[in-house]
């Protein structure tokens, strides 16, 4: 249909700064009755920054910084590049680890000068069995601030402590705000620990929080309100967030994140604007409700003129007429979604 056509235009997309990548997805995305956010980089900035190092036994502030820095230096996430920014910026050069390795949802492990340290959440010290009970009043102060608090520690001794922050976008807690205003539930899904996770909640208004969640058990969180019978869109950045987006029945990427979210969404944010989501749904039931319309008054001319035309009471030239009449004023319905904005 003309009017479908026209609302795939590139043109018109662009200037609500979305990209759909089918009729499909439009049209589902007005049945959402859930959305599932992830936080680092789409609820938040995802550009942290290092707040406190705080130091424990043998090392000062500024070593445990250096080994943080290098542990972190081949590392993707967004937390990990704000420690090794604010290592280079004291040391200018870190040198490699001698050895590296990532544990996904945990945190690294890494040798320097033939000792092993890790650097991650408590799931990482407990799963290492490294006793970490001397100092989790003060893990526990950080993270109840909405900070990310990171354990460095070998398998003998914790020497400190490094707390990451991110900033909520600013239009973070006004699209939240309206998509519960249209009758959607919001959940916030993030693998850090359940009291950094609930205070950035907190500063949205979000009351259903998904934590602790590691990157390949996010998909599985979807399907779980899916099996509820919630019509789920996932949101993301990341390239963990590729697996949830593939399995929400509309995935939403942020559109300054990964490509390979991108790439697998359904929607995706040019601007990373969160009120980008409310705008993709209004637009999908503006659209739908367009359709509606012009098929209600196209059945109505229809059922109108095949009598007349029956009865022999129509010459060609009305029919005709009657007929562009139809169309003209099907296609100047369709064409009041030209004046839809954000």
């Amino acid at each position: 249909m003309r009017f479908i056509k026209f609302l795939r235009s590139e043109t018109n997309l662009l200037s609500l700064k979305l990209i759909i990548r089918g009729g499909e997805h439009l049209q589902k995305a007005g049945k959402i009755t859930t959305i599932v956010l992830d936080k680092t980089g789409t609820i938040t900035k995802g550009e942290p920054e290092v707040t406190d190092i705080v130091a424990f036994g043998d090392f000062t502030e500024d070593e445990i910084l250096k080994i943080a820095g290098i542990a972190e230096k081949n590392s993707e996430h967004p937390l990990g590049q704000a420690i090794v920014n604010k290592a280079k910026e004291k040391f200018k050069i870190l040198e490699d680890p001698e050895k590296f390795e990532a544990i996904p949802g945990y945190g690294i492990c890494i040798m320097i000068n033939e000792k092993e340290f890790y650097i991650g959440n408590r799931r990482l010290m407990d799963k290492q069995n490294i006793d970490v009970t001397s100092i989790e009043d003060k893990v526990t102060e950080l993270e109840s601030q909405g900070k990310t608090a990171m354990i460095l520690a070998s398998r003998d001794s914790v020497y400190g402590i490094i707390a990451v922050a991110d900033t909520v976008k600013s239009d973070s807690a006004k699209a939240i705000k309206e998509l519960h205003a249209m009758g959607i539930e919001v959940y916030m899904i993030t693998g850090d620990n359940k009291r950094t996770a609930e205070a950035i909640a907190k500063q949205v208004g979000i009351k259903n929080v998904l934590a602790e969640v590691l990157p390949e058990h996010k998909a599985e969180e979807v399907m779980k309100l899916q099996k509820m019978g919630k019509v789920v869109a996932m949101v993301g950045d990341g390239i963990n967030d590729a697996p949830a987006l593939a399995t929400a029945d509309v995935g939403i990427a942020i559109g300054t994140g990964t490509d390979v979210a991108i790439e697998t969404s359904d929607i995706t944010l040019l601007s990373g604007n969160l009120m980008g989501i409310v705008t993709a749904i209004k637009l999908s039931k503006a659209t739908m409700r367009n359709i509606y319309q012009n098929l209600f008054w196209a059945f109505v001319y229809n059922t109108i003129g095949i009598p007349f035309a029956a009865m022999g009471l129509l010459t060609p030239a009305i029919a005709g007429g009657a007929m562009a009449f139809s169309s003209v004023s099907v296609v100047t319905n369709a064409l009041r979604l030209r004046r839809f904005r954000e």
